[in-house]
């Protein structure tokens, strides 16, 4: 799978391990970069994917903003990705479930997203503008 696209996107989890591990083998990269808590547990890890680099880090939901929802909703941010079915055949191979079904969008757009094993919306696309930027890698 290709997550190709953005800057910085942050993912909560209760076991960043876990979550780290989980992203480790959906992507196909370790994390660049992680830290500790004061208890010595994992708080924070950090990938960079795409043809950016884009960061995406994993969260403790312990630093979590007050307020901050434990269920998913709110912003979907949607990762180009060069095969939507194939990336949602992984993803859910994965154990990720839908959030919503695969939606086709006026001008070749086509979107879907799934909740991961961590509670977070994980929002995939096939933009055509962003072919137009960043053609397939051969």
């Amino acid at each position: 799978m290709n997550l190709r696209g953005f800057a910085t996107i942050s993912y909560w989890a209760d076991d960043v391990a876990a979550a780290a591990a989980w992203y480790t083998q959906l992507l196909g990269v370790e994390p660049y970069f992680e830290r500790s808590g004061p208890d010595g547990v994992l708080a924070y890890a950090e990938f960079r994917i795409g043809d950016k680099q884009a960061e995406l880090g994993i969260v403790s939901r312990a630093y979590a903003p007050p307020g901050f929802p434990a269920e998913p909703g709110g912003a979907v941010m949607y990762w180009h990705v060069d095969d939507l079915e194939g990336t949602l055949v992984r993803l859910h191979e994965l154990g990720a479930t839908e959030y919503q079904p695969v939606t086709p969008r006026e001008a070749g757009f086509v979107t879907a997203s799934v909740v991961d094993p961590f509670g977070n919306v994980l929002g995939v696309m096939y933009n055509p503008h962003y072919m137009e930027q960043h053609p397939a890698a051969g």
